[in-house]
């Protein structure tokens, strides 16, 4: 950063559930040793009062579990700064420079929207393919991408306000697709930066026990809201495909098919169909909106 310039200020966004007693405090400590930023932290308890936060870190306890990108526009409600790093609470910052030069990509191009860090597991070193933003799961090369994975990500506000947040009535599952698309409808970008490498532990997210319902309805609600009506079968039935590939369990399948219908039959939210300019600019970039 050269002499003179003031340092990015960046809002931090870290949610808690109080499950985390060992990775939480390290992660906290990792984000508070950041060097040539602001920063302006807040830990957003989710359906508890937060516990472990360090001090000079501000709270918001939220009487019930929200889902996480609820929660997430909550935190970024409550933090100050031009740009907002949302980051998960078992996830590590291995060095003190990864915000400022996220930041750095953030101030070099104004049609960026986020960028996005290589997400890497502290033990093996492996990136999982789910946290590559594109098709071909390369690791290691930079570019332009239309999704992003949400744990580790640095946006710039004005653009996250612009597009109205995170989708949070999804609660969890596909809300990185749904905002990134709404970037790019803006006219702006998302960039992959693999040469700055952060920790995660990499977790299976089939842990979770409503897992294949909400990846279905989520996936169908993500089509619903986003696409022009006549890519919505296409979108869902490549989806719905793959979905028979990938998951061989009869009770995956009978979960996935059940949210599937939920997606069909309930309230996706707000519609605001991209413009087909927006499906040429994601198709160019490497990935059409039916994936």
């Amino acid at each position: 950063m050269s002499t003179g310039t003031p340092p990015p200020t960046i809002g931090v966004v870290v949610l808690t559930m109080n499950d985390r007693p060992e990775e939480f405090p390290r992660a906290m400590a990792s984000v508070l040793a950041q060097e040539d930023v602001d920063l302006d932290v807040v830990v957003v308890g989710n359906g508890v009062e937060p516990a472990q936060v360090p001090p000079g870190v501000r709270t918001v306890t939220l009487p019930e579990n929200v889902g996480i990108p609820e929660g997430r526009n909550v935190g970024a409600a409550n933090v100050k700064g031009d740009y907002i790093l949302f980051f998960d609470n078992d996830a590590i910052l291995p060095t003190s420079d990864v915000a400022a030069r996220l930041a750095a990509r953030l101030r070099q191009d104004p049609e960026l929207a986020y960028v996005q860090p290589r997400i890497a597991d502290p033990d093996t070193g492996v990136t999982v393919r789910r946290w590559v933003p594109r098709l071909r799961a390369d690791a290691t090369r930079p570019g332009t991408v239309t999704v992003m994975a949400e744990g580790i990500m640095l946006m710039r506000r004005d653009v996250f306000e612009r597009v109205g947040g995170w989708p949070g009535h999804f609660f969890l599952f596909h809300e990185g697709i749904d905002l990134a698309w709404r970037c790019w409808d803006h006219g702006y970008t998302g960039y992959y930066m693999p040469e700055i490498i952060v920790h995660h532990p990499a977790t299976d997210p089939a842990r979770h026990t409503t897992f294949y319902r909400m990846n279905a309805r989520n996936r169908v609600w993500l089509a619903r809201r986003n696409l022009p009506r006549v890519l919505i079968p296409a979108n869902l039935a490549t989806w719905a495909l793959l979905a028979l590939w990938r998951f061989r369990s009869a009770d995956a399948r009978r979960a996935s098919l059940a949210g599937f219908r939920e997606g069909l039959r309930t309230d996706c939210g707000p519609r605001s169909p991209m413009s087909w300019g927006t499906v040429f600019r994601l198709t160019r970039a490497g990935r059409p909106p039916i994936f």
